[in-house]
């Protein structure tokens, strides 16, 4: 009886092979939800520590847990979703670094979060811009000619059959040896004649 069934049968099954366009989204998605219901908690704490403060009781244990009320509208999430699949991947860790740290800095309400994200993820879009123009200046700057071909033209004159520059068989003609390296100048002494 062969175990092969078995094995094959225990596989787990492998998610489908998503772009790295997908992922960015996805990654940069979660980032944004996470973040909304972060601070609806927070709110949602400040606002049970105010209530205790006003009342001096604590009514807490006999609230169920709340339902979370944050939410994107459908063009909202359609406008963010569009401008996240312009994102690198290279920069989607930098992006949510920088959202966090805003978050951190300004602690938002729920509302306000989108707006912040929204603000990152341009940051971000104007970074690569500035970098892309940069690497297409360099780019064109290293493939641009030196001169011009007219230039070029006037300073350099052909003539094939009136050279100085030396060559091997020259000194095979002459019986010399060569000289040590040809890229280096030749330091002999002159001959008496």
């Amino acid at each position: 009886m062969s175990l092969l069934p078995w094995l094959r049968g225990n596989e787990a099954p492998r998610p489908s092979p998503r772009s790295p366009a997908e992922m960015v989204l996805e990654t940069l998605m979660e980032e944004l939800e996470g973040q909304m219901r972060e601070a609806e908690r927070q709110q949602r704490e400040r606002s049970h520590a105010e209530r205790k403060v006003c009342t001096r009781v604590d009514y807490s244990w006999l609230a169920s847990a709340p339902r979370p009320t944050y939410g994107l509208s459908p063009g909202e999430r359609l406008q963010l979703e569009d401008v996240c699949a312009k994102i690198h991947p290279a920069y989607c860790g930098p992006a949510i670094l920088r959202f966090r740290q805003l978050v951190a800095e300004q602690e938002p309400e729920v509302q306000e979060v989108s707006r912040l994200f929204r603000s990152v993820l341009q940051e971000v879009l104007e970074r690569m811009e500035k970098e892309e123009e940069a690497q297409r200046l360099t780019r064109q700057w290293s493939l641009r000619p030196r001169g011009s071909l007219a230039t070029f033209r006037s300073r350099a004159r052909i003539a094939p059959f009136a050279s100085d520059i030396h060559t091997i068989s020259e000194d095979v003609e002459r019986d010399t040896p060569p000289p040590r390296a040809w890229s280096l100048p030749e330091f002999r002494a002159q001959k008496e004649d």
